[in-house]
């Protein structure tokens, strides 16, 4: 080294410090972020986004459908998903969903359905008895609801298109996922691929690429779930839980572990909460239900659901190889049930 100028040395130091730096951020595992293994709760800092509300106008039907959006406020075009609330719900329910999915740099969509939403109330059933919940869960709000999807999505494409919106270029149309819960969850089978035989063979929207449904249920008495999912084309994710009962219709375990069962192998997956009722899923417990929450559902939700969502909309192989491998063990319970085919 007695060859080199003092500027050269210099600048070997500065090299050899560099490396040192580099070994040492490696084995206290602190490796760059391309080397980092896949992990769906992982949120960085700089990742932000915000709540807009819309109200989108079917003239049609004469009926107002309101939103709640969170944006990712990154000006990139972003892979959207769509949720439909349960029966009593509202567009400004899950929002553990919703702000968790934005920042992992989807846009969530939250749709409001009239006539099924909080002006039905579960608090009021003592008083009323199940007469007007049982209304409210039928087959007209039942097509209300399907409609309002494809209304919805037809908007958001128009606004996408539309300089001056919010929304304007914001949106990729071409990666669309949509989930529910309950009634929003039977409302996100009919648009994704079940198959019905009251009228109408399908209400699909070909546009949703991949589906999430919380609280599943299969047809009523006398339909086969064979064929109501058997011939799903998109993958699917469902999740229940082992107290996940509503006493509506086909509301109970049995229905709601109907439908994997019956659904055609290929990305493909479903979830059972050791212990979770039927408000686990939603933001807060329902005073008609018994039991304490285990605060870590949402932990669980929240990893399975933006591992699908990564892995069927936007193609991220490390995310596939986290869900269809050994990922979803890092997070679940000694007793929660996961299968996939």
């Amino acid at each position: 080294m007695k060859d080199l100028t003092p500027f050269s040395l210099l600048l070997l130091k500065r090299r050899l410090f560099c490396m040192l730096v580099v070994i040492l951020l490696l084995s206290a595992g602190r490796a760059p972020a391309a080397d980092r293994p896949y992990d769906p709760l992982a949120v960085s800092d700089q990742n932000r986004f915000e709540t807009l509300d819309f109200t989108v106008k079917d003239q049609g039907r004469r009926r107002e459908i309101p939103i709640r959006v969170y944006l990712p406020l990154e000006k990139t075009p972003a892979p959207v998903v769509l949720f439909s609330h349960g029966l009593g719900g509202t567009r400004a329910g899950y929002a553990y969903l919703g702000r968790h999915w934005a920042l992992r740099g989807y846009v969530a969509v939250f749709l409001e359905h009239r006539e099924s939403d909080a002006s039905v109330s579960w608090d009021k059933r003592p008083r009323q008895g199940m007469a007007p919940i049982q209304r409210a869960a039928g087959v007209q709000n039942f097509l209300l609801r399907v409609k309002d999807v494809s209304v919805v999505l037809d908007q958001l494409e128009r606004w996408n298109k539309s300089d001056g919106h919010a929304l304007a270029g914001m949106l990729d149309l071409s990666r669309i996922g949509m989930s529910g819960h309950s009634f929003g969850a039977a409302t996100t089978q009919a648009m994704s691929g079940q198959v019905f035989s009251h009228g109408k063979s399908s209400y699909t929207d070909l546009r949703i690429k991949a589906a999430i449904a919380f609280s599943p249920s299969s047809p009523g008495r006398g339909s086969d779930p064979k064929e109501a999912f058997g011939s799903v084309k998109i993958p699917w994710m469902l999740m229940t839980g082992t107290r996940d009962f509503t006493g509506i219709g086909n509301g109970d375990l049995k229905s709601r572990l109907a439908v994997f069962a019956a659904l055609p192998p290929g990305g493909k997956y479903e979830l059972v909460l050791d212990g979770a009722e039927h408000s686990a899923f939603t933001d807060r417990t329902s005073p008609r239900e018994a039991g304490k929450r285990n605060l870590d559902y949402h932990r669980v939700i929240l990893a399975l659901t933006t591992g699908f969502w990564d892995a069927w909309l936007c193609g991220d192989m490390a995310a596939r190889t986290w869900l269809d491998g050994d990922g979803p063990n890092s997070v679940l319970e000694k007793n929660d049930r996961w299968q996939r085919k």
